[in-house]
């Protein structure tokens, strides 16, 4: 599972270039900005992360289920998990 790190804490700037990050080509270990919001992927993210986050109260949880990608909201950042091909 690859997890892109969204760094911002509006979800209106998050929504606008989400679909952008999707198709984009982040290095991994290393940021980038996409539209000004500074943006980072990492791969081989354990599933237990995520359960152990989305029970935290202070987690937004998020889900795209046709694409199988979960959205986590906390502090000043989303990450986005999207499943391994």
């Amino acid at each position: 599972m690859r997890c892109v790190t969204v760094y911002t804490n509006e979800f209106e700037k998050f929504s606008d270039i989400f679909e952008q990050v999707l198709i984009s080509d982040i290095p991994e270990n290393e940021d980038t900005e996409v539209e000004g919001v500074t943006v980072g992927s990492v791969s081989d993210i354990p599933e237990e992360y995520i359960e152990q986050m989305r029970v935290k109260p202070e987690v937004v949880v998020m889900r795209d289920k046709k694409r199988g990608i979960t959205i986590l909201q906390h502090g000043k950042i989303f990450e986005i998990f999207i499943p391994s091909v």
